[in-house]
């Protein structure tokens, strides 16, 4: 997941159906409580907006209707499923905050590969990784890196939305992806097909995508421990307790000296004193410090 629609039209037809404020605030509470995601007071026109044709598609007339069949409908977790769909977007390219990975990749990398040479392995977690951007730039990186030649390198992405990840695991991408992308990197891991560009299987290969909802605790046992974890332009989205539970719970997932890397406008300032922040030559990344001994995640502290 990279984001929530922010726009809504500024036209209203005729079949507009409108949201009460009473109903803006069951609807908010309940994608909270399955999400994490929340909407502010001055988003309502914008849930009201996207949510227009789920509640077309069902052939329902009202919002309150639609609350009552993502409740109890047998289709009901279909009908979530849409719903992330609809409240999400994911507004993503190939080598996103491109200083942040030239600092991870010079500095950061030859740290892992070190630790990698030791433990045979080493891996990553893209959180929220969307259509698969992310996670596959990370697998050119490590692929070009003369020190991981005989480091076996583990990239778990995951994301809320089925959908991304349904064209994450295609990986078959249009133009707009490479719009900050080395031309080396596109001709030399994609083939181009008509007006779109497949993703080799060697990239493939080292990532396995899974669904998972950051705010469902009980799912985060089917990770193991990482070694980096990237999770850029998420929390933002979320409130101040969804976020001190995430990051709490990154910590706990985070081998000792492993690294916590956000997004360019997302820092623990207020969420975590756990982390330290390592200066390199041209960016700042959290790191959990080494000297942190090794704990079994516990489920419970994500209740923290």
């Amino acid at each position: 997941m990279i984001g929530l629609a922010r726009t809504a039209p500024t036209w209203i037809n005729m079949n507009h159906i409108q949201l009460t404020d009473a109903m803006f605030r069951v609807l908010r509470d309940f994608i909270y409580d399955i999400s994490g995601i929340f909407f502010a007071e001055d988003q309502k026109a914008i849930l009201e907006s996207r949510l227009q044709q789920n509640i077309k598609k069902r052939q329902l007339t009202n919002f309150g209707d639609y609350y009552y069949y993502l409740k109890y409908d047998r289709n009901k977790e279909e009908e979530i499923g849409l719903l992330i769909d609809t409240i999400t977007i994911h507004e993503t390219y190939f080598f996103r905050e491109k200083k942040q990975l030239d600092t991870f990749m010079d500095e950061v990398m030859p740290e892992l590969a070190e630790r990698g040479r030791k433990n045979g392995r080493i891996r990553i977690w893209s959180a929220g990784c969307a259509t698969g951007e992310e996670p596959y730039t990370l697998a050119m990186l490590f692929l070009e890196h003369h020190d991981f030649r005989d480091i076996n390198v583990e990239i778990y992405a995951t994301d809320i939305s089925r959908a991304a990840l349904a064209m994450a695991r295609r990986g078959v991408y249009r133009e707009s992806s490479f719009r900050a992308i080395d031309p080396y990197f596109q001709k030399t891991y994609f083939t181009k097909e008509e007006t779109e560009f497949r993703i080799m299987d060697k990239i493939k290969q080292p990532v396995v995508f899974l669904h998972l909802n950051l705010y469902e605790k009980e799912r985060w046992g089917l990770l193991p421990e990482m070694d980096a974890i990237f999770c850029r332009n998420v929390i933002i989205y979320f409130d101040a307790a969804s976020k001190k539970r995430s990051i709490n719970a990154f910590f706990q997932k985070l081998q000792p000296g492993g690294f916590l890397l956000l997004g360019h406008s997302e820092s623990l300032l207020a969420l975590s004193t756990d982390f330290v922040l390592r200066h390199f030559k041209h960016d700042l990344l959290y790191q959990k410090p080494p000297d942190v001994k090794p704990n079994y995640f516990n489920l419970s502290d994500m209740n923290k």
